[in-house]
């Protein structure tokens, strides 16, 4: 029985040969067949377009030509195999190289092939070109980085986040020089303790993230206090965060220190 039919198992020839027709097709994966040892002994028009080999030149080498040389040098290729039979299955994404060196991000699917009585006869694998993914989320994290050093170097804003129910789960220095509080004090603590016991009794932080939530955005003027008891004017913007999936992920809280303001307009008054 040839590597087609043993994806199968047990089918006839005009199953067989339908199979391999698909498979031989198929340009978006590459799928091919590898004997006990890992020698490859198959392969499709995807693995042809995406690592670079034809199938006269790959077929009958062995299937670690495709890993880093890093990745050779750990095992990882013979791992693969042992997890593969062990397990009945191996996923994994990571680092593979094509013909010509160069390297992609590879989603890795290997799977064991049995014979009709359990014995193993080799190894269909599946791999699929990840790299444009793997640079998009790359992009998004160190945009994510930047974004990070960008609000954790402002100053003149408190800017942190809330999750749902209005725990702070993050603080910049602004909100440390503008509330008194150090990121490993204030972190995990309710965002009602800024405001003044009559606005706490009125239910205002509560209000505050109700309308931010329903309406996406609450903006506020009012009294806070920081840690030290004094009391600051402050100008607030509660914007909510969620999920694409419009799920509630929590709260986005800018807070500007305007109490000077506050005093110059009330002396003109």
């Amino acid at each position: 029985m040839n590597g087609w039919g043993m994806i199968q198992g047990t089918v006839d020839k005009a199953d067989e040969d339908r199979y391999r027709v698909l498979v031989e097709a198929v340009t978006d994966y590459a799928i091919y067949m590898l004997d006990r040892s890992g020698t490859v002994t198959s392969w499709n028009a995807g693995a042809e377009r995406f690592k670079g080999y034809s199938a006269s030149e790959i077929i009958g080498q062995h299937f670690s030509c495709f890993y880093t040389e890093e990745d050779r040098e750990a095992g990882l290729p013979s791992r693969t195999l042992e997890t593969a039979a062990r397990d009945g299955k191996f996923e994994t994404e990571g680092w593979r190289v094509r013909r010509d060196g160069t390297p992609f991000w590879a989603h890795v699917v290997v799977d064991p092939i049995l014979d009709p009585s359990g014995k193993l006869t080799g190894f269909a694998k599946v791999t699929r070109d990840l790299t444009e993914r793997k640079k998009a989320e790359e992009e998004i994290r160190k945009n994510q980085e930047q974004f990070q050093r960008l609000v954790q170097g402002v100053t003149d804003y408190a800017i942190y986040m809330l999750d749902p129910e209005g725990v702070i789960t993050s603080w910049n220095s602004g909100a440390e020089r503008i509330k008194g509080y150090s990121a490993d004090e204030i972190i995990g603590r309710h965002f009602s303790q800024f405001y003044t016991p009559e606005d706490r009794e009125r239910g205002s932080p509560q209000s505050a993230l109700e309308i931010a939530a329903r309406e996406g955005r609450v903006e506020r003027e009012g009294w806070r206090i920081r840690k030290d008891g004094t009391a600051f004017w402050s100008h607030v913007v509660i914007d909510a965060i969620r999920h694409e999936d419009g799920e509630l992920l929590g709260f986005a809280k800018i807070t500007r220190d305007i109490t000077e303001r506050k005093k110059a307009q009330e002396s003109l008054d």
